[in-house]
């Protein structure tokens, strides 16, 4: 439709399960559209590699992608009109089959200043944090499971998991890993102190517990992605959900593994709970008495039919990614994969390249 006023073309996409419709703004991603309508869609990385925003075009044109190529989508899920809600940008209107995630709606997203009021070390690489509102903020609401963004400089923004739930104090746990030639984690590990301020934007994210299944549930997390995994978990332990749960946390060092103490009180203190440490290096499961292995390769060791669970994963892209193609090869039906993604923000990605090939000229030179 054209938008009189403006002269400008605005499509309207019609979500084909509820049939509700949002308009799409020249240039507007269809999740920019629907988030700015107040509709939530499902998406996690905002940069078109983790494939949550994934949804399928029933009616109109295919949508064009001039920010960044749907990396997510595989050459099938194309051919069956499939698209990535973050970066499709829409060249007609669209009748969408596409999740709707309404219990995140009603959480206002807005931006605030926090203090830093504890800070601690809970692996070598990765730092605890806890942020309350500064004086004269108000506290931040979210759901468990999702994240915010640090603002930085120059419109610079870094996402981190929230890794509790709401609390009556309003403390927001985070947890930082550092990553070598990301400078804000640098700053964060070497620098950050207790008082110090920092801006942030949020919730963020479609990572949440879906309440409305009596399923047995699979958590699998690797590293920090333990971070909204032990949020959403706490939450369905608080509501003393007689459900079955199977929880599953992978990483390559035992220290890794930074809060495998509290993840086997959980096992302890919750019948219905399991546990799985998993460690991908052998010879360090062998030293730390841990089950050897790719934790995706753990979960469906145990569990080769998933037909009748609710699965919830969050971690690094390339674990993401296999987990969700085998899983549903496995009979997860794909509306049963909840999954959140993490990966490095776009400048410190750059970076990071820049500096391997700085080392790579320097090694040529020698």
């Amino acid at each position: 439709m054209r938008d009189r006023s403006r002269h400008l073309i605005v499509y309207t996409v019609t979500l084909k399960h509820s049939g509700r419709r949002f308009g799409v703004m020249p240039g507007e991603t269809v999740l920019e559209g629907a988030q700015r309508a107040g509709i939530a869609l499902p998406y996690s990385c905002r940069a078109g590699v983790c494939g949550s925003c994934k949804a399928v075009v029933i009616e109109g044109q295919r949508c064009a992608y001039p920010r960044n190529p749907p990396a997510a989508l595989d050459a099938n899920e194309r051919a069956h009109h499939a698209v990535l809600l973050c970066q499709a940008v829409p060249v007609s209107d669209l009748l969408l089959e596409a999740r709707e995630v309404t219990s995140v709606e009603d959480v206002a997203r807005r931006q605030l200043t926090v203090q830093v009021s504890r800070k601690w070390q809970l692996a070598p690489d990765v730092i605890g944090l806890h942020l309350q509102a500064a004086p004269g903020e108000l506290r931040l609401n979210w759901l468990p499971g999702q994240y915010l963004d640090v603002l930085l400089d120059e419109g610079r923004r870094r996402p981190f998991s929230i890794a509790n739930g709401l609390r009556a104090d309003g403390v927001i746990e985070l947890h930082v890993r550092h990553v070598a030639g990301g400078g804000f984690t640098s700053w964060v590990s070497e620098v950050l102190k207790v008082g110090d301020q920092l801006r942030i934007e949020g919730p963020l994210g479609t990572f949440v517990p879906r309440e409305d299944s009596e399923r047995p549930m699979i958590f699998m997390a690797g590293g920090t992605g333990f971070a909204p995994v032990k949020a959403i978990l706490e939450h369905f332990m608080a509501l003393g959900t007689r459900r079955s749960i199977e929880v599953y946390w992978g990483a390559r060092h035992a220290a890794d593994l930074y809060l495998h103490k509290l993840a086997e009180s959980w096992a302890e203190i919750t019948p219905n709970l399991r546990f799985h440490a998993v460690l991908s290096d052998p010879e360090q499961a062998s030293i730390a008495g841990m089950r050897a292995g790719l934790v995706h390769e753990a979960v469906l060791e145990d569990q080769p039919d998933l037909s009748t669970y609710d699965v919830y994963m969050s971690g690094p892209p390339a674990m993401i990614d296999a987990g969700r193609k085998l899983f549903i090869d496995a009979g997860l039906p794909e509306e049963r994969l909840y999954y959140d993604s993490f990966d490095y923000a776009p400048d410190v990605l750059a970076q990071i390249l820049a500096g391997r090939a700085g080392i790579s000229e320097s090694l040529r030179s020698e």
